[in-house]
């Protein structure tokens, strides 16, 4: 590729970056009323990871930028057009994959203390102790993970004062099915009261125990097939990198036959990948509660 060519190219993806971020002001200013069923679910996705600061149009621009620095490096080093929008998109759909592992590796951290959670609660019934007093108590001796969004829940609770609202927040903060169904469950022993809690409680810390047991079995025999299947698919594409170091490669790359074969090799490698974990993977519990 020539100077002139690689200039344009350069300028084309600056524009379009410049383009995108004066775009997204734009929306950004706007008040929107319902949020679609595609942010709705990053923006849960984000909440899952712990991310609770970022939102789904800062993880778009995140991707964008990446994609967009991955497609310039590449085409920097190989000077070729249809090698570096392939990695530019790889490199835009990296911090989705970051987030998710995120989201996945906290949910697996949460299923493993939410039954010390119950103790807690369990404990602070048995002594007596109000609902209010026994979430916020999490704060301080509740698991490490989980003590910011408690400690957040006993602040707005004590600057309003309205139980069933903090609840509420309090479900948003953590977007977890178990805390789903610890949070209603004490909110039906608030409206409705009983002396049956403690013992709801305890039968839900037993099932708990043994569905994190059973769970991280299967999800240890599940990572061996899923590691092989990453390394499957990025084994080409790396490759592929290193062959387009050399120049006689490159050239084969810029004709149509070649940008076919990247096309349809991406394809072949995005589909077989999406089948493998369709395939393994572990039904997710759902918010049935949220």
């Amino acid at each position: 590729m020539s100077t002139g060519g690689l200039g344009a190219v350069l300028g084309l993806l600056l524009g379009t970056g410049l383009l995108l971020i004066w775009r997204s002001q734009a929306v950004a200013a706007t008040p929107v009323a319902h949020t679609g069923g595609f942010t709705r679910n990053r923006n849960e996705q984000l909440r899952r990871a712990g991310l609770q600061g970022a939102s789904s149009t800062q993880l778009l621009f995140v991707q964008i930028a990446a994609g967009l620095l991955s497609a310039v490096v590449v085409l920097l080093a190989t000077s070729t057009v249809t090698i570096s929008i392939c990695f530019g998109v790889f490199g835009g759909l990296l911090p989705w994959m970051l987030v998710r592992r995120l989201a996945f590796k906290r949910l697996a951290d949460l299923r493993a203390v939410w039954p010390e959670v119950v103790d807690n609660l369990v404990s602070a019934v048995r002594a007596g102790l109000s609902l209010p007093e026994a979430l916020s108590g999490l704060a301080i001796r509740g698991p490490e993970v989980l003590r910011e969004p408690f400690a957040e829940f006993a602040a707005r609770y004590r600057s309003s004062g309205r139980f069933m609202a903090c609840l509420d927040a309090l479900k948003d903060d953590l977007a977890d099915p178990v805390a789903d169904r610890i949070i209603e469950t004490l909110r039906v022993a608030r409206e409705v009261g009983g002396t049956d809690l403690g013992r709801v409680l305890r039968t839900l810390g037993t099932f708990l125990r043994e569905d994190a047991r059973v769970r991280a079995e299967l999800e240890t025999r599940q990572g061996w097939t899923v590691n092989a299947a990453r390394l499957a698919v990025a084994a080409p594409w790396a490759v592929l990198l290193l062959l387009a170091t050399q120049q006689t490669t490159l050239v084969a790359y810029d004709t149509p036959v070649g940008t076919g074969l990247l096309v349809g090799g991406g394809v072949v490698c995005v589909l077989a990948y999406r089948l493998m974990l369709r395939i393994g993977r572990l039904p997710d519990e759902p918010r049935v509660l949220s």
